[in-house]
């Protein structure tokens, strides 16, 4: 092939993949920039594919353009829609979140003007409406229960139902959160039964908690059996209890989070996004000593909730 019969040579210059109004909404610069990834990345396939037409790499420009995150009217027919940004937020959220976006007193007690609890006011609603004694909120909910498994149990046994062995979404599974936390996972019982007598027998002195997972998204029916949260809290050391959705108050077959509480759970995590109706965030609630335990780990500092999160969160629980 010589240097005319050469595919690339049939590329646009840059300037004729660049609109006007493309210019006017996105700037001069990142229009730019997107036209020169849209011809490299042509440049790159075209021995192989050829060259897209002029008009082709213009829309593939715009498609780079395009802002990723806008509104839509979900009529899925699924309410907490995971590609769809889950719970809709209400009004109040929302002007609270406006209102946080600019300064605002996240660390700071506006009455004494000295620096205080940031995410006190979300946490005391918490305690009020669970019954728990602490309250702790993080960035999501798989973060949630990774800062419990890393305070409470790393370098320790963690018993888990494999029943309970769930995928959260997005390709993340229980035993691997277990394992990036430094516990050990010990499995017991089978996918459809898991008795009180199977954790008893592999309670030993290593073990650091009993993880209790609230299938969430998805229900095993027939023959099936599973120890209830009470039943369990006599057996090891601690109940981490992982309710997913996260209801606040009884609803249909949905394990509340007071309920779990009253149980006898160490903790509860639950997610801000889905049944409570809230913006993205990891609720942990639980005893006072052991929501310390989290709230003075390392990893809660790079876990933490932002202050529009808060905001949003708090406006939600009133």
């Amino acid at each position: 092939m010589t240097s005319n019969d050469d595919p690339r040579r049939q590329l646009p210059a840059i300037d004729r993949l660049v609109t006007e109004s493309m210019v006017a909404a996105h700037g001069s610069a990142r229009v730019t920039r997107a036209a020169r990834a849209v011809v490299a990345e042509a440049r790159a396939r075209a021995l192989e594919d050829g060259v897209p037409s002029t008009d082709a790499l213009r829309e593939r420009v715009a498609e780079r353009l395009r802002v990723r995150v806008e509104p839509v009217i979900n009529a899925t027919g699924v309410v907490l829609h995971t590609n769809l940004g889950r719970a809709p937020w209400s009004l109040r959220a929302i002007e609270a979140a406006v209102g946080a976006s600019g300064y605002a007193l996240t660390e700071l007690d506006g009455t004494t003007g000295k620096r205080g609890g940031r995410g006190a006011g979300v946490e005391d609603r918490l305690c009020a409406l669970t019954g728990a004694e602490a309250a702790l909120v993080v960035n999501n909910g798989a973060a949630a229960v990774m800062l419990a498994l890393a305070a409470l149990a790393k370098g320790g046994r963690v018993i888990v139902s494999r029943g309970q062995l769930v995928e959260i979404g997005g390709g993340f599974r229980i035993p691997e959160i277990l394992e990036a936390s430094g516990a050990t996972l010990v499995e017991v019982g089978t996918t459809n039964r898991t008795r009180r007598a199977d954790f008893e027998r592999a309670v030993d002195e290593d073990t650091r908690a009993i993880l209790w997972v609230h299938a969430s998204n998805f229900r095993q029916i027939g023959f099936t059996a599973m120890p209830s949260i009470e039943a369990l809290t006599t057996v090891g050391p601690m109940v981490i209890c992982d309710l997913g959705s996260g209801a606040l108050e009884p609803w249909q077959d949905e394990p509340s989070v007071r309920e779990a509480i009253e149980a006898g759970a160490a903790l509860v995590c639950f997610s801000g996004d889905k049944l409570l109706g809230g913006p993205q965030a990891g609720i942990v609630v639980g005893r006072g000593d052991v929501v310390k335990r989290l709230a003075t780990h390392p990893l809660a500092r790079a876990l933490r909730a932002d202050k529009v999160t808060l905001a949003a969160l708090e406006a939600t629980l009133d």
